[in-house]
Parts: structure tokens; sequence; C-alpha cells
């Protein structure tokens, strides 16, 4: 290829790992709504946008691995050659043994010793994107629509904890394998109902994540549980509610700053008696400031003392000559 021809192909410099991949549009699929007792009540479409989706495999792979690394609990600890009791003393002298010099009988080396470079507790949380989540989790669920393997049920029928009940449904509904039932956050009965089933987990809307939907067989919803909407799953209700708040304080701000300028202003009323009294009070009661007393040293003192002798010598001086001036 000349260099004319990549001049007139190439419209910009673009690298290989910013080309997007082109997706198809999403495709609306279907489930058979079903009651409690396994009769069919008509099919439901499910929303595009969330289970009709082509899913992003690379995306899931990582934000799985990200889940089961956050799970972990990254306890592990060995102790070093620091931490290991004892080894205070040489084991043995320097020369003459044929052997290699040790100065510590807790060396790596030596049976008995540290752990050189050994595992020390640590998290191993992954930090993942919002929007990486989110995708991993709706091509989790478009992946169970395509194969089929979303049931949908309009009420539980449940009124109280009981385990029969729990066992009734899933026959009646042909769900066999691992089965992973999605629950309000106050359908009480209905968790501790299928919680001593070994085959059948229960997650609520909340805590759904893509590890427990592909890890399951079948994926049970119910007519409250079933997702409607892709803000469902964005986090977009946690912003409509800060800004509520925000849109519920603001006009508390004006009133605020009226009550300033208000207090600002001043006023033409006299002042009543009590308040009068109440500034009086506190005239009076304030503290007043002196000035710490200066100590006299020794040599001020004696400083002070000649003049002191001088003035009474002059003082009884005038009082010789005012005694002769009498006589």
């Amino acid at each position: 290829m000349t260099a004319t021809a990549t001049e007139g192909d190439r419209t910009g410099t673009v690298l290989r790992h910013t080309i997007a991949k082109e997706r198809p549009e999403p495709v609306t699929r279907t489930v058979t709504r079903r009651n409690a007792a396994g009769h069919d009540l008509g099919p439901v479409d499910l929303e595009p946008t969330i289970f009709g989706l082509e899913p992003n495999r690379a995306v899931l792979h990582q934000v799985v691995t990200a889940q089961l690394a956050a799970s972990r609990a990254g306890t592990q600890s060995t102790l070093t050659r620091a931490e290991v009791r004892g080894g205070g003393a040489k084991p043995f002298r320097q020369k003459g043994t044929g052997r290699a010099r040790q100065g510590s009988s807790r060396s790596p080396s030596m049976s008995g010793g540290g752990v050189a470079l050994g595992p020390k507790p640590r998290s191993y949380a992954q930090r993942t994107p919002k929007k990486m989540v989110r995708l991993a989790l709706l091509s989790a669920l478009s992946d169970r629509a395509d194969i089929g393997r979303i049931a949908l049920v309009d009420d539980w029928k449940i009124t109280g904890p009981r385990t029969k009940d729990a066992v009734t449904i899933l026959r009646k509904l042909k769900l066999t394998g691992s089965v992973l039932i999605v629950v309000a956050h106050d359908e009480v009965d209905v968790e501790r109902s299928f919680a001593n089933l070994p085959e059948a987990h229960t997650t609520t809307f909340g805590e759904l994540s893509a590890h427990d939907i592909l890890r399951a067989d079948w994926l049970l919803f119910s007519d409250r549980t079933l997702p409607t909407a892709v803000s469902d799953f964005s986090g977009t209700h946690v912003v409509e509610e800060i800004e509520v708040v925000e849109t519920a304080d603001a006009p508390a701000k004006p009133a605020k700053a009226a009550a300033v300028v208000a207090d600002a202003e001043p006023t033409d009323t006299e002042p009543t008696d009590a308040e009068v009294e109440v500034e009086v009070e506190v005239e009076v009661e304030a503290p007043v400031a002196t000035k710490p007393r200066a100590r006299a040293t020794k040599r001020a003192k004696a400083a002070a003392a000649p003049d002191a002798d001088a003035d009474a010598d002059a003082s009884t001086e005038d009082g010789t000559e005012e005694a002769d001036a009498d006589a």
C-alpha cells in the first residue's frame, strides 16, 4: 500500500485499544409468569436494556474476579526470624566446626527458624468502577435470559416461615438445580422458608451480584423484585435523595439571612427597665483589669534609701529654723 492510499483511507490517528466494538441493539425477551401453584398467567416482556444485551465477557471476568478477591479474609500470617521465640544465642562457635557460620538458630535456613518473605495479613480488595459493576450485572442477567433460566412468580403466598411451602413452590415451578431467589427486604417469612433448602439461595434486590447470578442454575423473581429499568442498578436514587435534601434546605437560607438583617437594623424603641438592669449588672460584674504590682529589687531599695535620708534631714533643718525664728 502506498503512502497516498494510506493517507486517503485513514482520517485520523486511531490507536488499537481505543476502537469501540460495535454491539448489537438490545433484544426483547419474554418470560412466562406463573403463580405459586405453577399455573401459567401469560408471557411478560422483559426490559431489553437489562435482559436483552450481549454479555460482555471481559467485564464479567474482571468484576467476578474482583468480587471473589474481596471476599477473601486475608488473615494469613507467618512468623519471621524476628518474631520466632528464641535464637538469641549463637548456636555454635564461629570457626573450627567445619559447618557454615550461623548467628542465630532462628534463621530461615535452619529448622524451626522464621519464614523468609512469607504471607502477612493484607486486603485483596480491588477497585472496580461502578459502571463496570453495573455492566457485569446486566450481562449476567442477559445471559440467563438468553438461555431461558429466568422464572417469574406473581406472589409467594407464604404467610409464615414454613419450609414445606418453599419446597412446594420449587416443585410446582419445576425448578431443578441451584436456584437464586430474589426477595424484597421486608419479605422475611419468604427468606426463612427457603433458608433450610441447600439448593436454594436467597438475596435481596440491592445485594444482587454478577457472581451470584452466574453460579446459580435458575434465577427466580417476583412481581415486586423484577427490575424494570436500568436506573434500578445505577444508584441514581441516591443522587435524587441528595437533591431533594438540598432543595428542601435551600428555602431556609433566605429566611436566616433576613433574620440577620433584621437584627442588624437599629430600632427606635427605648430599652425597658429590665434591659437597663441587666446592662448595669453586666458592667458591675465585669472584672477590672489591674496592672501587676512591680517588685522592688535590693538595688532599687538601696538607691531609694539615700533620697529618703536627705528628705528627712531637710525636714529636720526646716523645723529647727522655724523654732529659732519663733524664739
